[in-house]
């Protein structure tokens, strides 16, 4: 499969992109192989990956170690990585750890949360400074206390409106594509219409313009049901740990 590039992507409206998380260079090499058309390496590898309560505790160097593993087990995939919590405070702090990520990764895109105004700002000069960035609205997780909890965003009116303000500010301000995460689907669907630029749901109905999951959730690699809004094409943890008791059966014979 061809590897997609800025272009490919801002033409993909209603295409179906699919986007999958991958935090090692295994499994990197394994997505390499496939026909996916690109990879997060999310902020949610501190759950996953470090056993983190929240993706709060994941630092900048964390971050570039597992991109980088990343990047070279998957150099024929579109990379896109997270920006830690604490990394984008301000806009020259956002400049600094967004360069970062991007030379010592070589991915090809940055991800933040959130539609503030200095965000705003910090995303028109990484697009000035030639770091294409994606945007993340809804559910946030970084802001997970200060939101009290998960939840379902855009159930009410207001709520509605600010994601809709905020997705077409997002856009204005040079995003590339838009992650929307636990949006309510009918608001989902009409912010998906009105942009120009692809939406990536999760857990937000199946009407935006592509999807992404965690593998993790997707291949049941832990010990937990995944969200509801993922149905699990496997249990690998049940199975490994299945086959493992049996080498331990086998090896004591």
């Amino acid at each position: 499969m061809k590897k997609l590039n800025l272009r490919d992507i801002r033409k993909s409206k209603q295409k179906n992109l699919q986007v999958l998380t991958c935090y090692d260079f295994q499994t990197a090499i394994l997505l390499n192989q496939t026909d996916l058309d690109m990879i997060l390496v999310g902020d949610s590898l501190g759950n996953v990956m470090l056993g983190y309560e929240t993706t709060i505790e994941v630092s900048l160097t964390e971050m570039e170690i597992f991109a980088g593993a990343v990047r070279r087990g998957a150099p024929d995939k579109f990379l896109i990585v997270d920006m830690p919590f604490g990394s984008y405070s301000t806009i020259p702090q956002g400049i600094h750890s967004a360069t970062k990520l991007f030379q010592k990764t070589r991915a090809e895109a940055v991800k933040l949360e959130g539609a503030f105004p200095y965000q705003l700002k910090l995303i028109e000069r990484l697009t000035q400074t030639g770091i294409p960035v994606m945007g993340h609205i809804g559910l946030t997780p970084q802001s997970v206390h200060q939101l009290g909890g998960y939840f379902t965003h855009g159930k009410n009116e207001s709520s509605a409106e600010r994601l809709m303000k905020e997705a077409k500010a997002l856009e204005a301000a040079g995003v590339f594509s838009l992650v929307l995460e636990m949006v309510d689907e009918n608001v989902a669907t009409e912010i998906s219409k009105s942009l120009s630029i692809p939406t990536i749901g999760i857990g937000s109905g199946k009407k935006t313009d592509g999807q992404v999951l965690v593998i993790n959730d997707l291949l049941k690699l832990g010990p937990n049901m995944p969200p509801k809004f993922c149905t699990p094409v496997a249990d690998l943890f049940e199975t490994k740990k299945e086959l493992i008791n049996q080498y331990l059966v086998d090896q004591r014979k």
